[in-house]
């Protein structure tokens, strides 16, 4: 008896997976359709986005271009090679050359204190109250030795005057005696025999001691040296009181006094203030000075903060520190210069600073900081190299889209024969946008009252073959933003239709994030991909379902096989027991 069966589904010689598998592709095949144009799309979008950002930066190129500033602004330069002289120009200043002559620099003027206004060493002469470490000299002295004729004096910080004369004479068996003469305040080294003539050596490499250098000795080649300069100094960081001024302080019983530097009063305590502190506070206050000791002269200055011919006033209030001072009675004012210069030969002119401002030689934005005497010529122009640059910069950003967008939507034959479409290919709103450029930027400028109207007037043309712009005359270019400054300033900044007007309004409506042409393209091929999308997950859901029909249904297959398989054995296993009971 023939045997009932469902081929191959019970020995799986029969692989129904696979047909499903096999079926459930051919259903597929609308996705991967739907799924070519969505990856279409999303390579034009991201076409549209790489014009979007170049359209941006040459938007940021023409907001450049469309500034008044950049072609008011101005530079200033000397003819002079390696002129240390500074001119500078500000916006609007006025172009021209000018020849500035200057005869006379400003200087300082200064109140010089009367000299010597420290105390002696020995006022009265008695060095034996004198130590090392108290003397009042301008510079503090060190214990150690020092050399007199090859022989070394050893001194203490409180030795004193007399104990180091002592010394001196010890160390040289008494053949060099020291003195002090309170009259000159100056200390004298000589032979003790009238009759030597031998010089007096001092110092060696290896003294430990300044006994010298602050006593003023020196080697002089002869048998007596005497000390070069006054020896009494005041101190700047003892206190007033303690300072060693040679003037008598009056100040209050608590030690309060004030004066007054240019109207500006200074107070001071000459118990807790120091001369350092009290020349501090006139050098931080609105006096407009700077104090200083000069210990060379032993006397105090006060400068000017300022150059020119400017007096410095100096007045006691109360306390007596200023006249110790020595900066009323016995002062001088030693008068600055204002300096003096001409401009294109005319009459002198003077200035109290040495930085010869536009109100005083009249010539609008131009500053000139000069350092020295003598002639040089200042030119004062337009910013070409800035100006030249934003022009540079503009055409490279145009003929980058310009570029961009042939490459996006160009249309070729390839290697077949066949035509090949770029990304964007045969979009005419985008050739549109290239071609609309183009037309603004070569097109004549109407009604610019002005020698420009157009970019041929600059030297700037379209290259042949191509569609970029390139500079054919570069001299050209340049003539017209060195002498045309104001007509090329109209040209591109014109408010109504100046050539960076126009396109930064247009780029400006093309690159609008809403309703502008990119805008408007990138919307529907969004608008596109979600619909395909839509649609291929309904796709995806119904050749879900219908693969769990297929599969059901082989499954019920093979169940009935099974099930006919079983009968099958049955029949045969009661016909060959029949067969064997005959």
């Amino acid at each position: 008896m023939a045997g009932i069966s469902v081929t191959g589904l019970i020995s799986n010689s029969f692989d129904w997976q696979s047909v499903v598998d096999q079926l459930i592709t051919i259903e597929k095949t609308p996705i991967a359709r739907l799924q070519t144009e969505q990856a279409k799309n999303n390579d034009k979008l991201a076409s549209l986005n790489a014009i979007r950002s170049y359209l941006t930066d040459l938007q940021v190129s023409a907001i450049s271009l469309r500034s008044s500033t950049l072609f008011k602004t101005r530079v200033a330069t000397s003819s002079t090679v390696g002129s240390t002289w500074t001119p500078s120009a500000s916006f609007g200043a006025t172009s021209g050359s000018f020849t500035f002559s200057v005869s006379q620099l400003a200087t300082t003027s200064r109140r010089l204190g009367e000299s010597g206004v420290s105390a002696k060493l020995a006022p009265d002469g008695d060095t034996s109250a004198v130590t090392l470490a108290t003397a009042n000299t301008s510079t503090a002295i060190t214990a150690g030795k020092f050399t007199v004729n090859g022989q070394a004096v050893t001194v203490e910080l409180t030795d004193t005057l007399d104990d180091v004369f002592a010394k001196i004479s010890t160390a040289t068996n008494g053949k060099v005696t020291a003195s002090y003469n309170a009259a000159s305040d100056k200390i004298t080294l000589a032979n003790t025999d009238e009759n030597d003539t031998s010089a007096i050596e001092l110092g060696a490499v290896n003294d430990t001691s300044n006994f010298l250098t602050a006593m003023r000795l020196k080697n002089n080649g002869t048998g007596a040296v005497t000390s070069s300069a006054k020896l009494g100094a005041v101190s700047l960081s003892a206190t007033i009181a303690q300072a060693g001024l040679a003037g008598s302080l009056e100040a209050d019983e608590d030690g309060n006094g004030k004066f007054s530097i240019n109207g500006v009063e200074i107070s001071y305590n000459v118990n807790t203030d120091t001369l350092r502190s009290v020349l501090n506070k006139i050098n931080v206050s609105s006096a407009g000075v700077t104090a200083s000791y000069d210990s060379a002269n032993d006397r105090f200055v006060l400068t000017n903060n300022s150059t020119g011919d400017t007096g410095i006033g100096a007045n006691e209030v109360s306390g007596g520190l200023l006249n110790a001072m020595g900066l009323t009675t016995g002062s001088s004012l030693e008068r600055g210069n204002n300096a003096l210069f001409t401009v294109n030969g005319g009459d002198t002119l003077e200035s109290t600073s040495n930085t010869l401002s536009s109100d005083l030689h009249g010539i609008t934005g131009l500053s000139l900081k000069v350092d020295s005497t003598g002639t040089q010529t200042i030119t004062v122009g337009s910013d070409t190299e800035t100006i030249k640059s934003a022009i540079t910069d503009f055409i490279e950003k145009f003929n980058a889209v310009q570029e961009l967008i042939e490459a996006e939507t160009s249309i070729t034959k390839g290697a077949d024969g066949n035509m090949v479409a770029a990304t964007l290919g045969g979009n005419r709103e985008v050739e549109s946008w290239s071609r609309q450029l183009r037309a603004m930027a070569f097109d004549a400028i109407p009604d610019l009252s002005s020698t420009m109207s157009r970019l041929n007037d600059l030297g700037i043309d379209i290259e042949t073959m191509t569609s970029k712009m390139v500079i054919k005359d570069e001299s050209k270019l340049d003539e017209a933003i060195r002498n045309n400054s104001d007509d090329i300033n109209g040209f591109f900044t014109n408010a109504t239709n100046g050539f960076a007007q126009k396109f930064s309004s247009y780029l400006t409506k093309l690159l609008n994030s809403s309703n502008g042409g990119i805008a408007t393209q990138q919307n529907t091929l969004t608008t596109q991909n979600k619909s395909i999308e839509s649609q291929i997950e309904t796709l995806n859901r119904r050749i879900e379902a219908q693969r769990e029909l297929l599969t059901k249904a082989f499954l019920a297959m093979q169940d009935a096989q099974s099930a006919a398989s079983s009968q099958q054995k049955t029949i045969n296993d009661m016909f060959a027991k029949k067969s064997s009971d005959s």
